[in-house]
């Protein structure tokens, strides 16, 4: 197995002013060349954190790769300090150099000496073309270690790595293949989960492992086979997801890429079928989520927000007595709202939220996190009590998933 780090430099990264989406697009990318990405480190513009981060990564990995640092203000500092650990200097690299000149003369602006220094790398660096910006990618070997760096900017750095490096490291080292089959799941906690197919985890052969991805009431079980022949692992890792689906059925609702809104999406098309939505605590979010997917104009007619008393009422046809003996989080009022939706919106399906998402508005009755969700059907009504959480984003998100998973199961079950 290749090892492979990844060391972020920036204080951007570090301060939260910016996401790093690098890390995990570069891990996707070394998985499928069958290099394995074993720890990332993040560092800010200080050379001394870099040098200790470089050592410690040149431990217990064949590939480190760098990301950030090589534009050409003071506070990039990458080139330098590599020169530093390498104990080498900065040369002007011709190749670099001509190609950041045309790209200056193209857009009719001044080169000045800070971009000519953009040229510059380490003497025992092998330069790697950056046909998308003017921050070279190098290339450095030592004692069978391989170091990578290259610019940050996310395509930039993409295109340098597709284009140039991921050949370059195919060709470089023998790797393993890898491959990852993912099981998605909802309305299973992972515990439960576990408990479930433990004899069949227990009993996956050592070189397919399982680990457990939970998300916002998902959990994704991904199997990771390693060996060397692709269609050999994919018939064997095709095999143990046989084996465990008759153990979990009922709530697995995709693999690999799938998401629960397209599957409910291609659910829907296959049946002909529309819905809509009346929401309250989730504002919206279902009916984001639903039409996320492109072409879901098919299916999707649109929806109701109704927050207050009055707008269920006017919009959904909620009765005034049922509001106040139950009060707009009670079964009886979500079969109102997913009735009256679909009455009046003219639709197959209706999916309706109510609750308290918190972090106010309390009762010892009915405390943060109770939640309400909906869907009427064809077949009739079905209403659902949730105990969530005391935090408002992750409420308004766990609402949205059992209320998509609801219309699931409801059309598998017509």
């Amino acid at each position: 197995m290749v090892k492979a780090e990844v060391i972020t430099i920036g204080d951007e990264i570090l301060f939260g002013q910016i996401t790093d989406t690098n890390t995990q697009w570069i891990g996707t990318e070394l998985t499928q060349i069958g290099i394995r990405v074993i720890r990332k480190t993040s560092v800010g513009d200080n050379e001394a954190d870099i040098l200790a981060a470089l050592a410690e990564a040149e431990t217990r990995a064949d590939l480190i790769l760098i990301t950030g640092g090589l534009g050409p203000t003071k506070d990039d500092i990458t080139k330098k300090t590599f020169c530093q650990y390498f104990d080498t200097e900065l040369i002007i690299n011709e190749d670099a150099l001509a190609l950041i000149t045309d790209f200056f003369v193209k857009r009719g602006r001044e080169m000045t000496d800070l971009n000519r220094q953009q040229a510059a790398i380490p003497k025992n660096a092998e330069y790697v073309k950056n046909s998308w910006g003017t921050a070279p990618g190098m290339w450095i070997e030592r004692n069978g270690k391989v170091f990578i760096a290259m610019p940050g900017v996310p395509f930039e750095m993409k295109n340098l790595m597709s284009k140039r490096l991921l050949p370059k490291l195919q060709a470089h080292f023998e790797t393993p293949v890898i491959y990852h089959k993912m099981i998605k799941t909802v309305g299973i906690g992972e515990s439960f989960l576990a408990e479930k197919i433990e004899a069949w985890e227990d009993a996956l052969p050592p070189h397919i492992k399982l680990a457990y991805l939970p998300h916002f009431g998902q959990v994704r079980l991904r199997l990771t086979a390693t060996g060397s022949n692709l269609a050999t692992l994919q018939a064997e890792a095709q095999a143990q997801v046989e084996q465990v689906l008759p153990l979990i059925k009922n709530n697995v609702f995709g693999f690999d890429t799938d998401e629960l809104e397209t599957v409910v999406g291609s659910l829907l098309k296959s049946q002909e079928a529309s819905v809509v939505t009346a929401e309250s605590c989730t504002g919206g979010y279902v009916s984001h989520l639903i039409t996320k997917v492109p072409g879901s104009s098919a299916y999707f007619l649109g929806g109701v927000v109704a927050y207050s008393y009055e707008m269920k009422m006017a919009e959904l046809g909620v009765k005034q007595q049922t509001l106040n003996d139950f009060g707009a989080v009670s079964e009886q009022t979500i079969c109102e709202m997913a009735e009256g939706a679909r009455l009046r919106l003219g639709s197959t399906y209706a999916i309706a939220t109510s609750g308290i998402a918190g972090p106010d508005g309390g009762t010892p009755d009915k405390p943060v996190g109770t939640v309400w969700i909906g869907c009427a059907g064809p077949n009739g009504t079905t209403a659902r009590k949730l105990m969530l959480t005391n935090l408002r984003e992750t409420n308004i998100q766990l609402t949205a998933t059992y209320a998509l998973d609801l219309l699931r199961r409801t059309i598998l079950a017509a």
